[in-house]
């Protein structure tokens, strides 16, 4: 008997974790910089670690909607918890692809049902010249470089690193345990503004042994490069969690008319982005967007909330912080250079 959770169970569920249990939370979490365990345990029993994966894989077989649906709503219950579980579906996607059978046989079900929980350091593989390098061995292969953005230090399992390969440019993904950790990985937190609790770290990475056994994917730098429309849409969820939440604290103000612009707005963007998964330049544009929607959104919030917002810990004041998050998490170079124009007031013809 198929015992996994119906498409319309899981988005209730991410409804009722984030109304429920992750923003009665979050003032808290923001003031301690930790998140409860309860929250790993809530998100693992609705089964919402597995969304990303297809039924062939275990996983539900949501919509890509669906799946932007949930990520929404858990955004707006605690940024810390959603950002930090956001990471973990980008494991589970490369596990149900990959053609290293055995490594998929080990991780895939553990990190479908959140047994095992999963981060992810894509940004080394990024630039050129990458910041993150693989060399090849005869056991497998040495990766050298600095992840600078890895988020869910302490309360990951396993991280996904990719490397430019220093032959061919091909972009080589491998699956490490977090712990033990290896002498050759170097952490150093980070102090946030918003979203602390994420534990986010940047690791310094001198010459890591990677079996064979690990590599979960390799691929062309331009393949690599085309499927980064897909994490930029997930990403591009974010300020619409934050959205979520400030228009449904305008409304308890009575500032429901402006609230419901800011809505209005959001489906707009909302729409273009789901439409543009295939144009980068459109994607981006909608991304950009959808960023100064969420920076908009919470400063409606402060001007509702007038003196209250400037108690630190109050709603308006860490989700004005959190939308600054939003502005630059998982960003790229583009992306900044449109919200610079965005909030200067400057257009392509200067």
């Amino acid at each position: 008997m198929d015992t996994r959770p119906s498409t319309t169970a899981l988005i209730d569920s991410a409804y009722r974790i984030a109304d429920d249990l992750l923003f009665p939370d979050a003032a808290e979490v923001d003031r301690t910089g930790e998140i409860p365990a309860n929250h790993w345990t809530a998100l693992a029993d609705a089964g919402l670690y597995g969304i990303a994966a297809p039924e062939t894989a275990g996983g539900p077989g949501l919509e890509f909607t669906q799946v932007i649906e949930i990520i929404e709503t858990l955004t707006s219950g605690c940024l810390s918890t959603a950002f930090t579980w956001l990471q973990h579906h980008g494991v589970v996607i490369s596990l149900a692809h990959t053609s290293n059978q055995a490594l998929r046989d080990e991780l895939l079900a553990e990190t479908v049902t959140g047994r095992t929980r999963a981060g992810v350091a894509y940004a080394g593989a990024v630039p050129t010249p990458p910041r993150m390098s693989a060399t090849r061995t005869e056991a497998g292969w040495v990766f050298s470089g600095y992840a600078p953005f890895v988020s869910g230090w302490g309360n990951i399992d396993v991280l996904q690193i990719s490397a430019r390969d220093v032959d061919t440019d091909d972009v080589v993904a491998a699956i490490v345990p977090t712990h033990p950790m290896s002498a050759a990985i170097t952490v150093s937190p980070m102090r946030l503004t918003a979203g602390n609790a994420s534990h986010t770290v940047s690791l310094r990475i001198d010459s890591l042994p990677v079996p064979n056994a690990l590599v979960v994917g390799q691929v062309a730098l331009d393949d690599f490069f085309a499927t980064q429309n897909t994490g930029i849409r997930l990403n591009g969820a974010l300020p619409f969690g934050i959205l979520r939440r400030c228009t449904a604290l305008l409304d308890r103000t009575g500032a429901t008319a402006q609230a419901r612009r800011l809505r209005e707005r959001g489906s707009e963007i909302r729409t273009r982005l789901d439409g543009s998964l295939d144009d980068a330049d459109a994607l981006l544009a909608a991304r950009a967007d959808g960023a100064q929607l969420g920076v908009d959104a919470a400063a409606a919030l402060v001007a509702a909330d007038g003196g209250r917002a400037l108690i630190a810990g109050s709603d308006a004041d860490r989700l004005s912080r959190e939308a600054t998050f939003t502005l630059v998490a998982a960003s790229r170079p583009e992306l900044k250079d449109l919200l610079l124009q965005r909030f200067s007031g400057l257009n392509d013809d200067g």
